[in-house]
């Protein structure tokens, strides 16, 4: 928490031999918490370097009998006639005949990282695309992986590795994680490198993770600082324009070095995140509440259904034994909660939190009152319903 020290302190600590040294500390307790500062790399993403998604078709062979159904997967039978007549076996004659278990279609994905060349290996991810009980045992047949342009960057092959099982037996079966996904470690090969010439920039943008205004401006004082002049701009709350000085040092790649590893303190909106489904919330440090009365409480009906044998006098006659039924209902108004004051103007977070515990809500109830709160325009703060 900042302190500000009262002005004849001041004047008083002038008086002793380490003014100098009490000055640096009380800016020390007026700036910004270095603990509270991130890297630049960690909040934002320079332009130009980024991933790229890949995917492809292809078929696992070798399978133990779990492949997919050739009578229920027509694709899987197609690709398998039309893989086996490029390697110069004719099957359509007998396609009918096809009966094998042991191949299945796949859809094969990847992330192809910025700035790989030619003969560098990625791991690729393999799912399932018929009804294939497992992949485990597996292996993928050459399979070209496309970009969003529709050209081959890459192109994969090898042993599945699949994290789960499945055991059947006639009463029982026992599945565990998925079987029917599989990875292959180191499993592509980058046929195709992304054209982007990071070096020959004069100039790129820096975009934030989370736009902020305040946050952008911060980022480009720091970065001004500690390169000089007016290197960096900020465009609007998530661009920084980075203007590349042609005597640096380094380039491009070493500008971009030494700005990754600035300082800056993030600034966030005052925010309420709700999770309805889990009843998890999650609350911003600069959230705050007008101070408001709040009486809360629950209406419980009970209802007891209970049967009772009804017995015939004794030495009766006429008389039979009958099942009456008795209900039994109780309502309970919470009459122990009253209205209490919730005092939260202008206080920190731990305080807001320790106010709403103090009514003893759970938090199905406190996002209740986070919403109603909300409705009568005392929570200054954005809600967010996941």
């Amino acid at each position: 928490m900042i302190r500000f020290i009262p002005l004849p302190t001041l004047r008083t600590m002038r008086r002793h031999a380490g003014a100098v040294a009490a000055a640096a500390m009380v800016i020390g307790c007026l700036a910004p918490s270095a603990e509270a500062a991130s890297r630049i790399k960690d909040i934002a993403d320079f332009e130009g370097i980024r991933s790229n998604i890949l995917i492809g078709y292809g078929l696992a062979v070798g399978l133990n009998g779990t492949g997919d159904t050739l009578n229920n997967s027509a694709f899987t039978r197609q690709s398998l006639v039309g893989m086996l007549e490029r390697l110069g076996v004719n099957t359509r004659d007998a396609i009918a005949q096809l009966k094998t278990a042991n191949v299945a279609a796949v859809m094969v994905t990847a992330t192809l990282p910025g700035f790989s060349r030619h003969g560098t290996r990625i791991d690729v991810s393999v799912a399932a695309l018929g009804d294939a009980k497992s992949l485990q045992g597996g292996t993928l047949l050459v399979t070209p992986l496309l970009g969003a342009d529709g050209e081959v960057y890459a192109v994969a092959q090898g042993q599945l590795t699949v994290g789960g099982f499945t055991a059947q037996g006639n009463a029982q079966t026992v599945t565990k994680n998925i079987p029917t996904n599989g990875r292959i470690a180191n499993g592509a090969i980058v046929e195709r490198e992304m054209e982007f010439r990071l070096a020959d920039l004069h100039s790129l943008r820096i975009s934030l993770r989370n736009p902020d205004l305040t946050t952008a401006r911060r980022m480009a004082i720091a970065i001004n600082r500690q390169v000089g002049g007016n290197t960096a701009v900020p465009l609007d709350p998530g661009t920084v324009q980075l203007t590349i000085p042609p005597d640096r040092p380094g380039g491009t790649v070493g500008l971009l070095t030494d700005i990754e590893q600035i300082l800056v303190d993030p600034d966030q909106a005052a925010r309420v995140v709700i999770d309805e489904r889990s009843g998890v919330i999650v609350m911003g440090e600069n959230v705050r509440i007008s101070t408001i009365a709040i009486a809360q409480g629950n209406l419980t009906v009970r209802v007891t259904e209970s049967k009772q044998v009804s017995q015939p006098e004794a030495f009766s006659t006429g008389g039979t034994t009958q099942t009456v039924d008795r209900t039994k209902i109780e309502v309970d108004e919470s009459p122990g909660r009253q209205m209490a004051m919730v005092q939260t103007s202008g206080v920190s977070l731990q305080e807001l939190v320790n106010s709403l515990n103090a009514l003893g809500v759970g938090p199905r109830d406190m996002i209740t009152i986070l919403q109603t709160i909300k409705a009568a325009g005392a929570l200054q703060a954005e809600i967010e319903v996941m």
